[in-house]
């Protein structure tokens, strides 16, 4: 069965200082990007990777391998609301919000951190 794999983007790009506030978007794309080329590293099973960004980030498209979701409100609200979908399935969160990790942990959602997928930048 495929993993669903849902990423906090704002949270995973803003674990780096990289400067990543002065273009929110091209932050979130770049994340996008290297999920579509590099996957999940350490899951090499069939993933489905569903990215979740918010505010400034609104609006970056999806890519073959990569799906978009735009937040309409709280970006760890439609992280939330997915993780419930996914009750029955295998579902992987990547964030390192205390409270999301607790909220998505209720549904059965496995966490792990940034790192998991920001590899070496």
């Amino acid at each position: 069965m495929t993993t669903l794999v849902i990423i906090d983007a704002a949270n995973v790009v803003g674990s780096v200082p990289d400067g990543w506030w002065r273009d929110r978007r091209g932050a979130a794309e770049r994340l996008r990007d290297r999920l579509a080329v590099d996957g999940v590293p350490g899951h090499e099973g069939p993933v489905e990777i569903v990215l979740v960004v918010e505010g400034a980030a609104r609006g970056v498209e999806s890519v073959p391998g990569v799906r978009v979701e735009s937040a309409a409100g709280s970006g760890d609200d439609r992280i939330a609301e997915l993780a419930a979908g996914a009750v029955g399935r295998s579902c992987l969160v990547v964030t390192a919000d205390r409270e999301l990790r607790r909220r998505v942990g209720e549904f059965g959602a496995e966490v792990v951190g940034p790192r998991a997928v920001r590899g070496g930048s």
